[in-house]
């Protein structure tokens, strides 16, 4: 189960016989059925998330009761309450599997192992969190700045995969629209 882990990690810095070992000591496999969690609200984060097979969901309930989608993540995509992570807080998000699912994760101390012992982690996992910065950048402008049919357009580009795996009522509320409203808008699409 590791193998997609390690070409994951070879795709930005290749790695030695020695350090995929390193991978293999500090990576836990955990299957998760549909519809269970590996992280709710009130629990502290902890583990980085590397999905091998299935597909999962971070997301957050507003007072309301209302559901809002942060994050999907899907074959060799991270997921992680980052910020629960880091800080030792607990977290107000969800973590669920859509599917049935197998998932290598990594505790903090061991993270913090790796970068010890082994630059090529520290630089592996730096690129990785500015990748992930850049991606919540383009997203937070597209939410302040874009029309929810661009939003949607841009969505459908960028994650063409996503539609066979992910509900319009997840897809609604990732993109901060109503399932009704998303309807009009593929309708829209559709017809032009």
């Amino acid at each position: 189960m590791l193998n997609p882990l390690i070409n994951y990690f070879e795709k930005y810095l290749p790695l030695n016989e020695e350090e995929k070992f390193i991978v293999k000591e500090a990576f836990r496999e955990l299957r998760v059925k549909r519809k269970h969690f590996i992280l709710q609200k009130g629990d502290i984060c902890k583990h980085h998330t590397f999905v091998v097979e299935g597909c999962f969901r971070m997301y957050m309930i507003d007072e309301k009761g209302k559901e809002h989608n942060l994050q999907f993540a899907v074959e060799n995509w991270w997921i992680t309450d980052i910020g629960s992570f880091y800080s030792g807080e607990p977290s107000r998000l969800y973590i669920e599997a859509l599917e049935n699912s197998m998932v290598l994760q990594l505790k903090k101390e061991d993270q913090i192992r790796l970068f010890d012992d082994n630059l090529q982690f520290n630089k592996i996992f730096r690129i990785l969190t500015e990748n992930a910065l850049v991606s919540a950048h383009h997203r937070i402008l597209d939410n302040i700045s874009s029309t929810a049919e661009d939003r949607y357009l841009d969505f459908s580009k960028r994650y063409p995969h996503f539609f066979n795996r992910i509900s319009n009522v997840q897809i609604a509320s990732y993109l901060g629209v109503t399932p009704e409203f998303l309807s009009t808008i593929r309708k829209k699409i559709v017809k032009s």
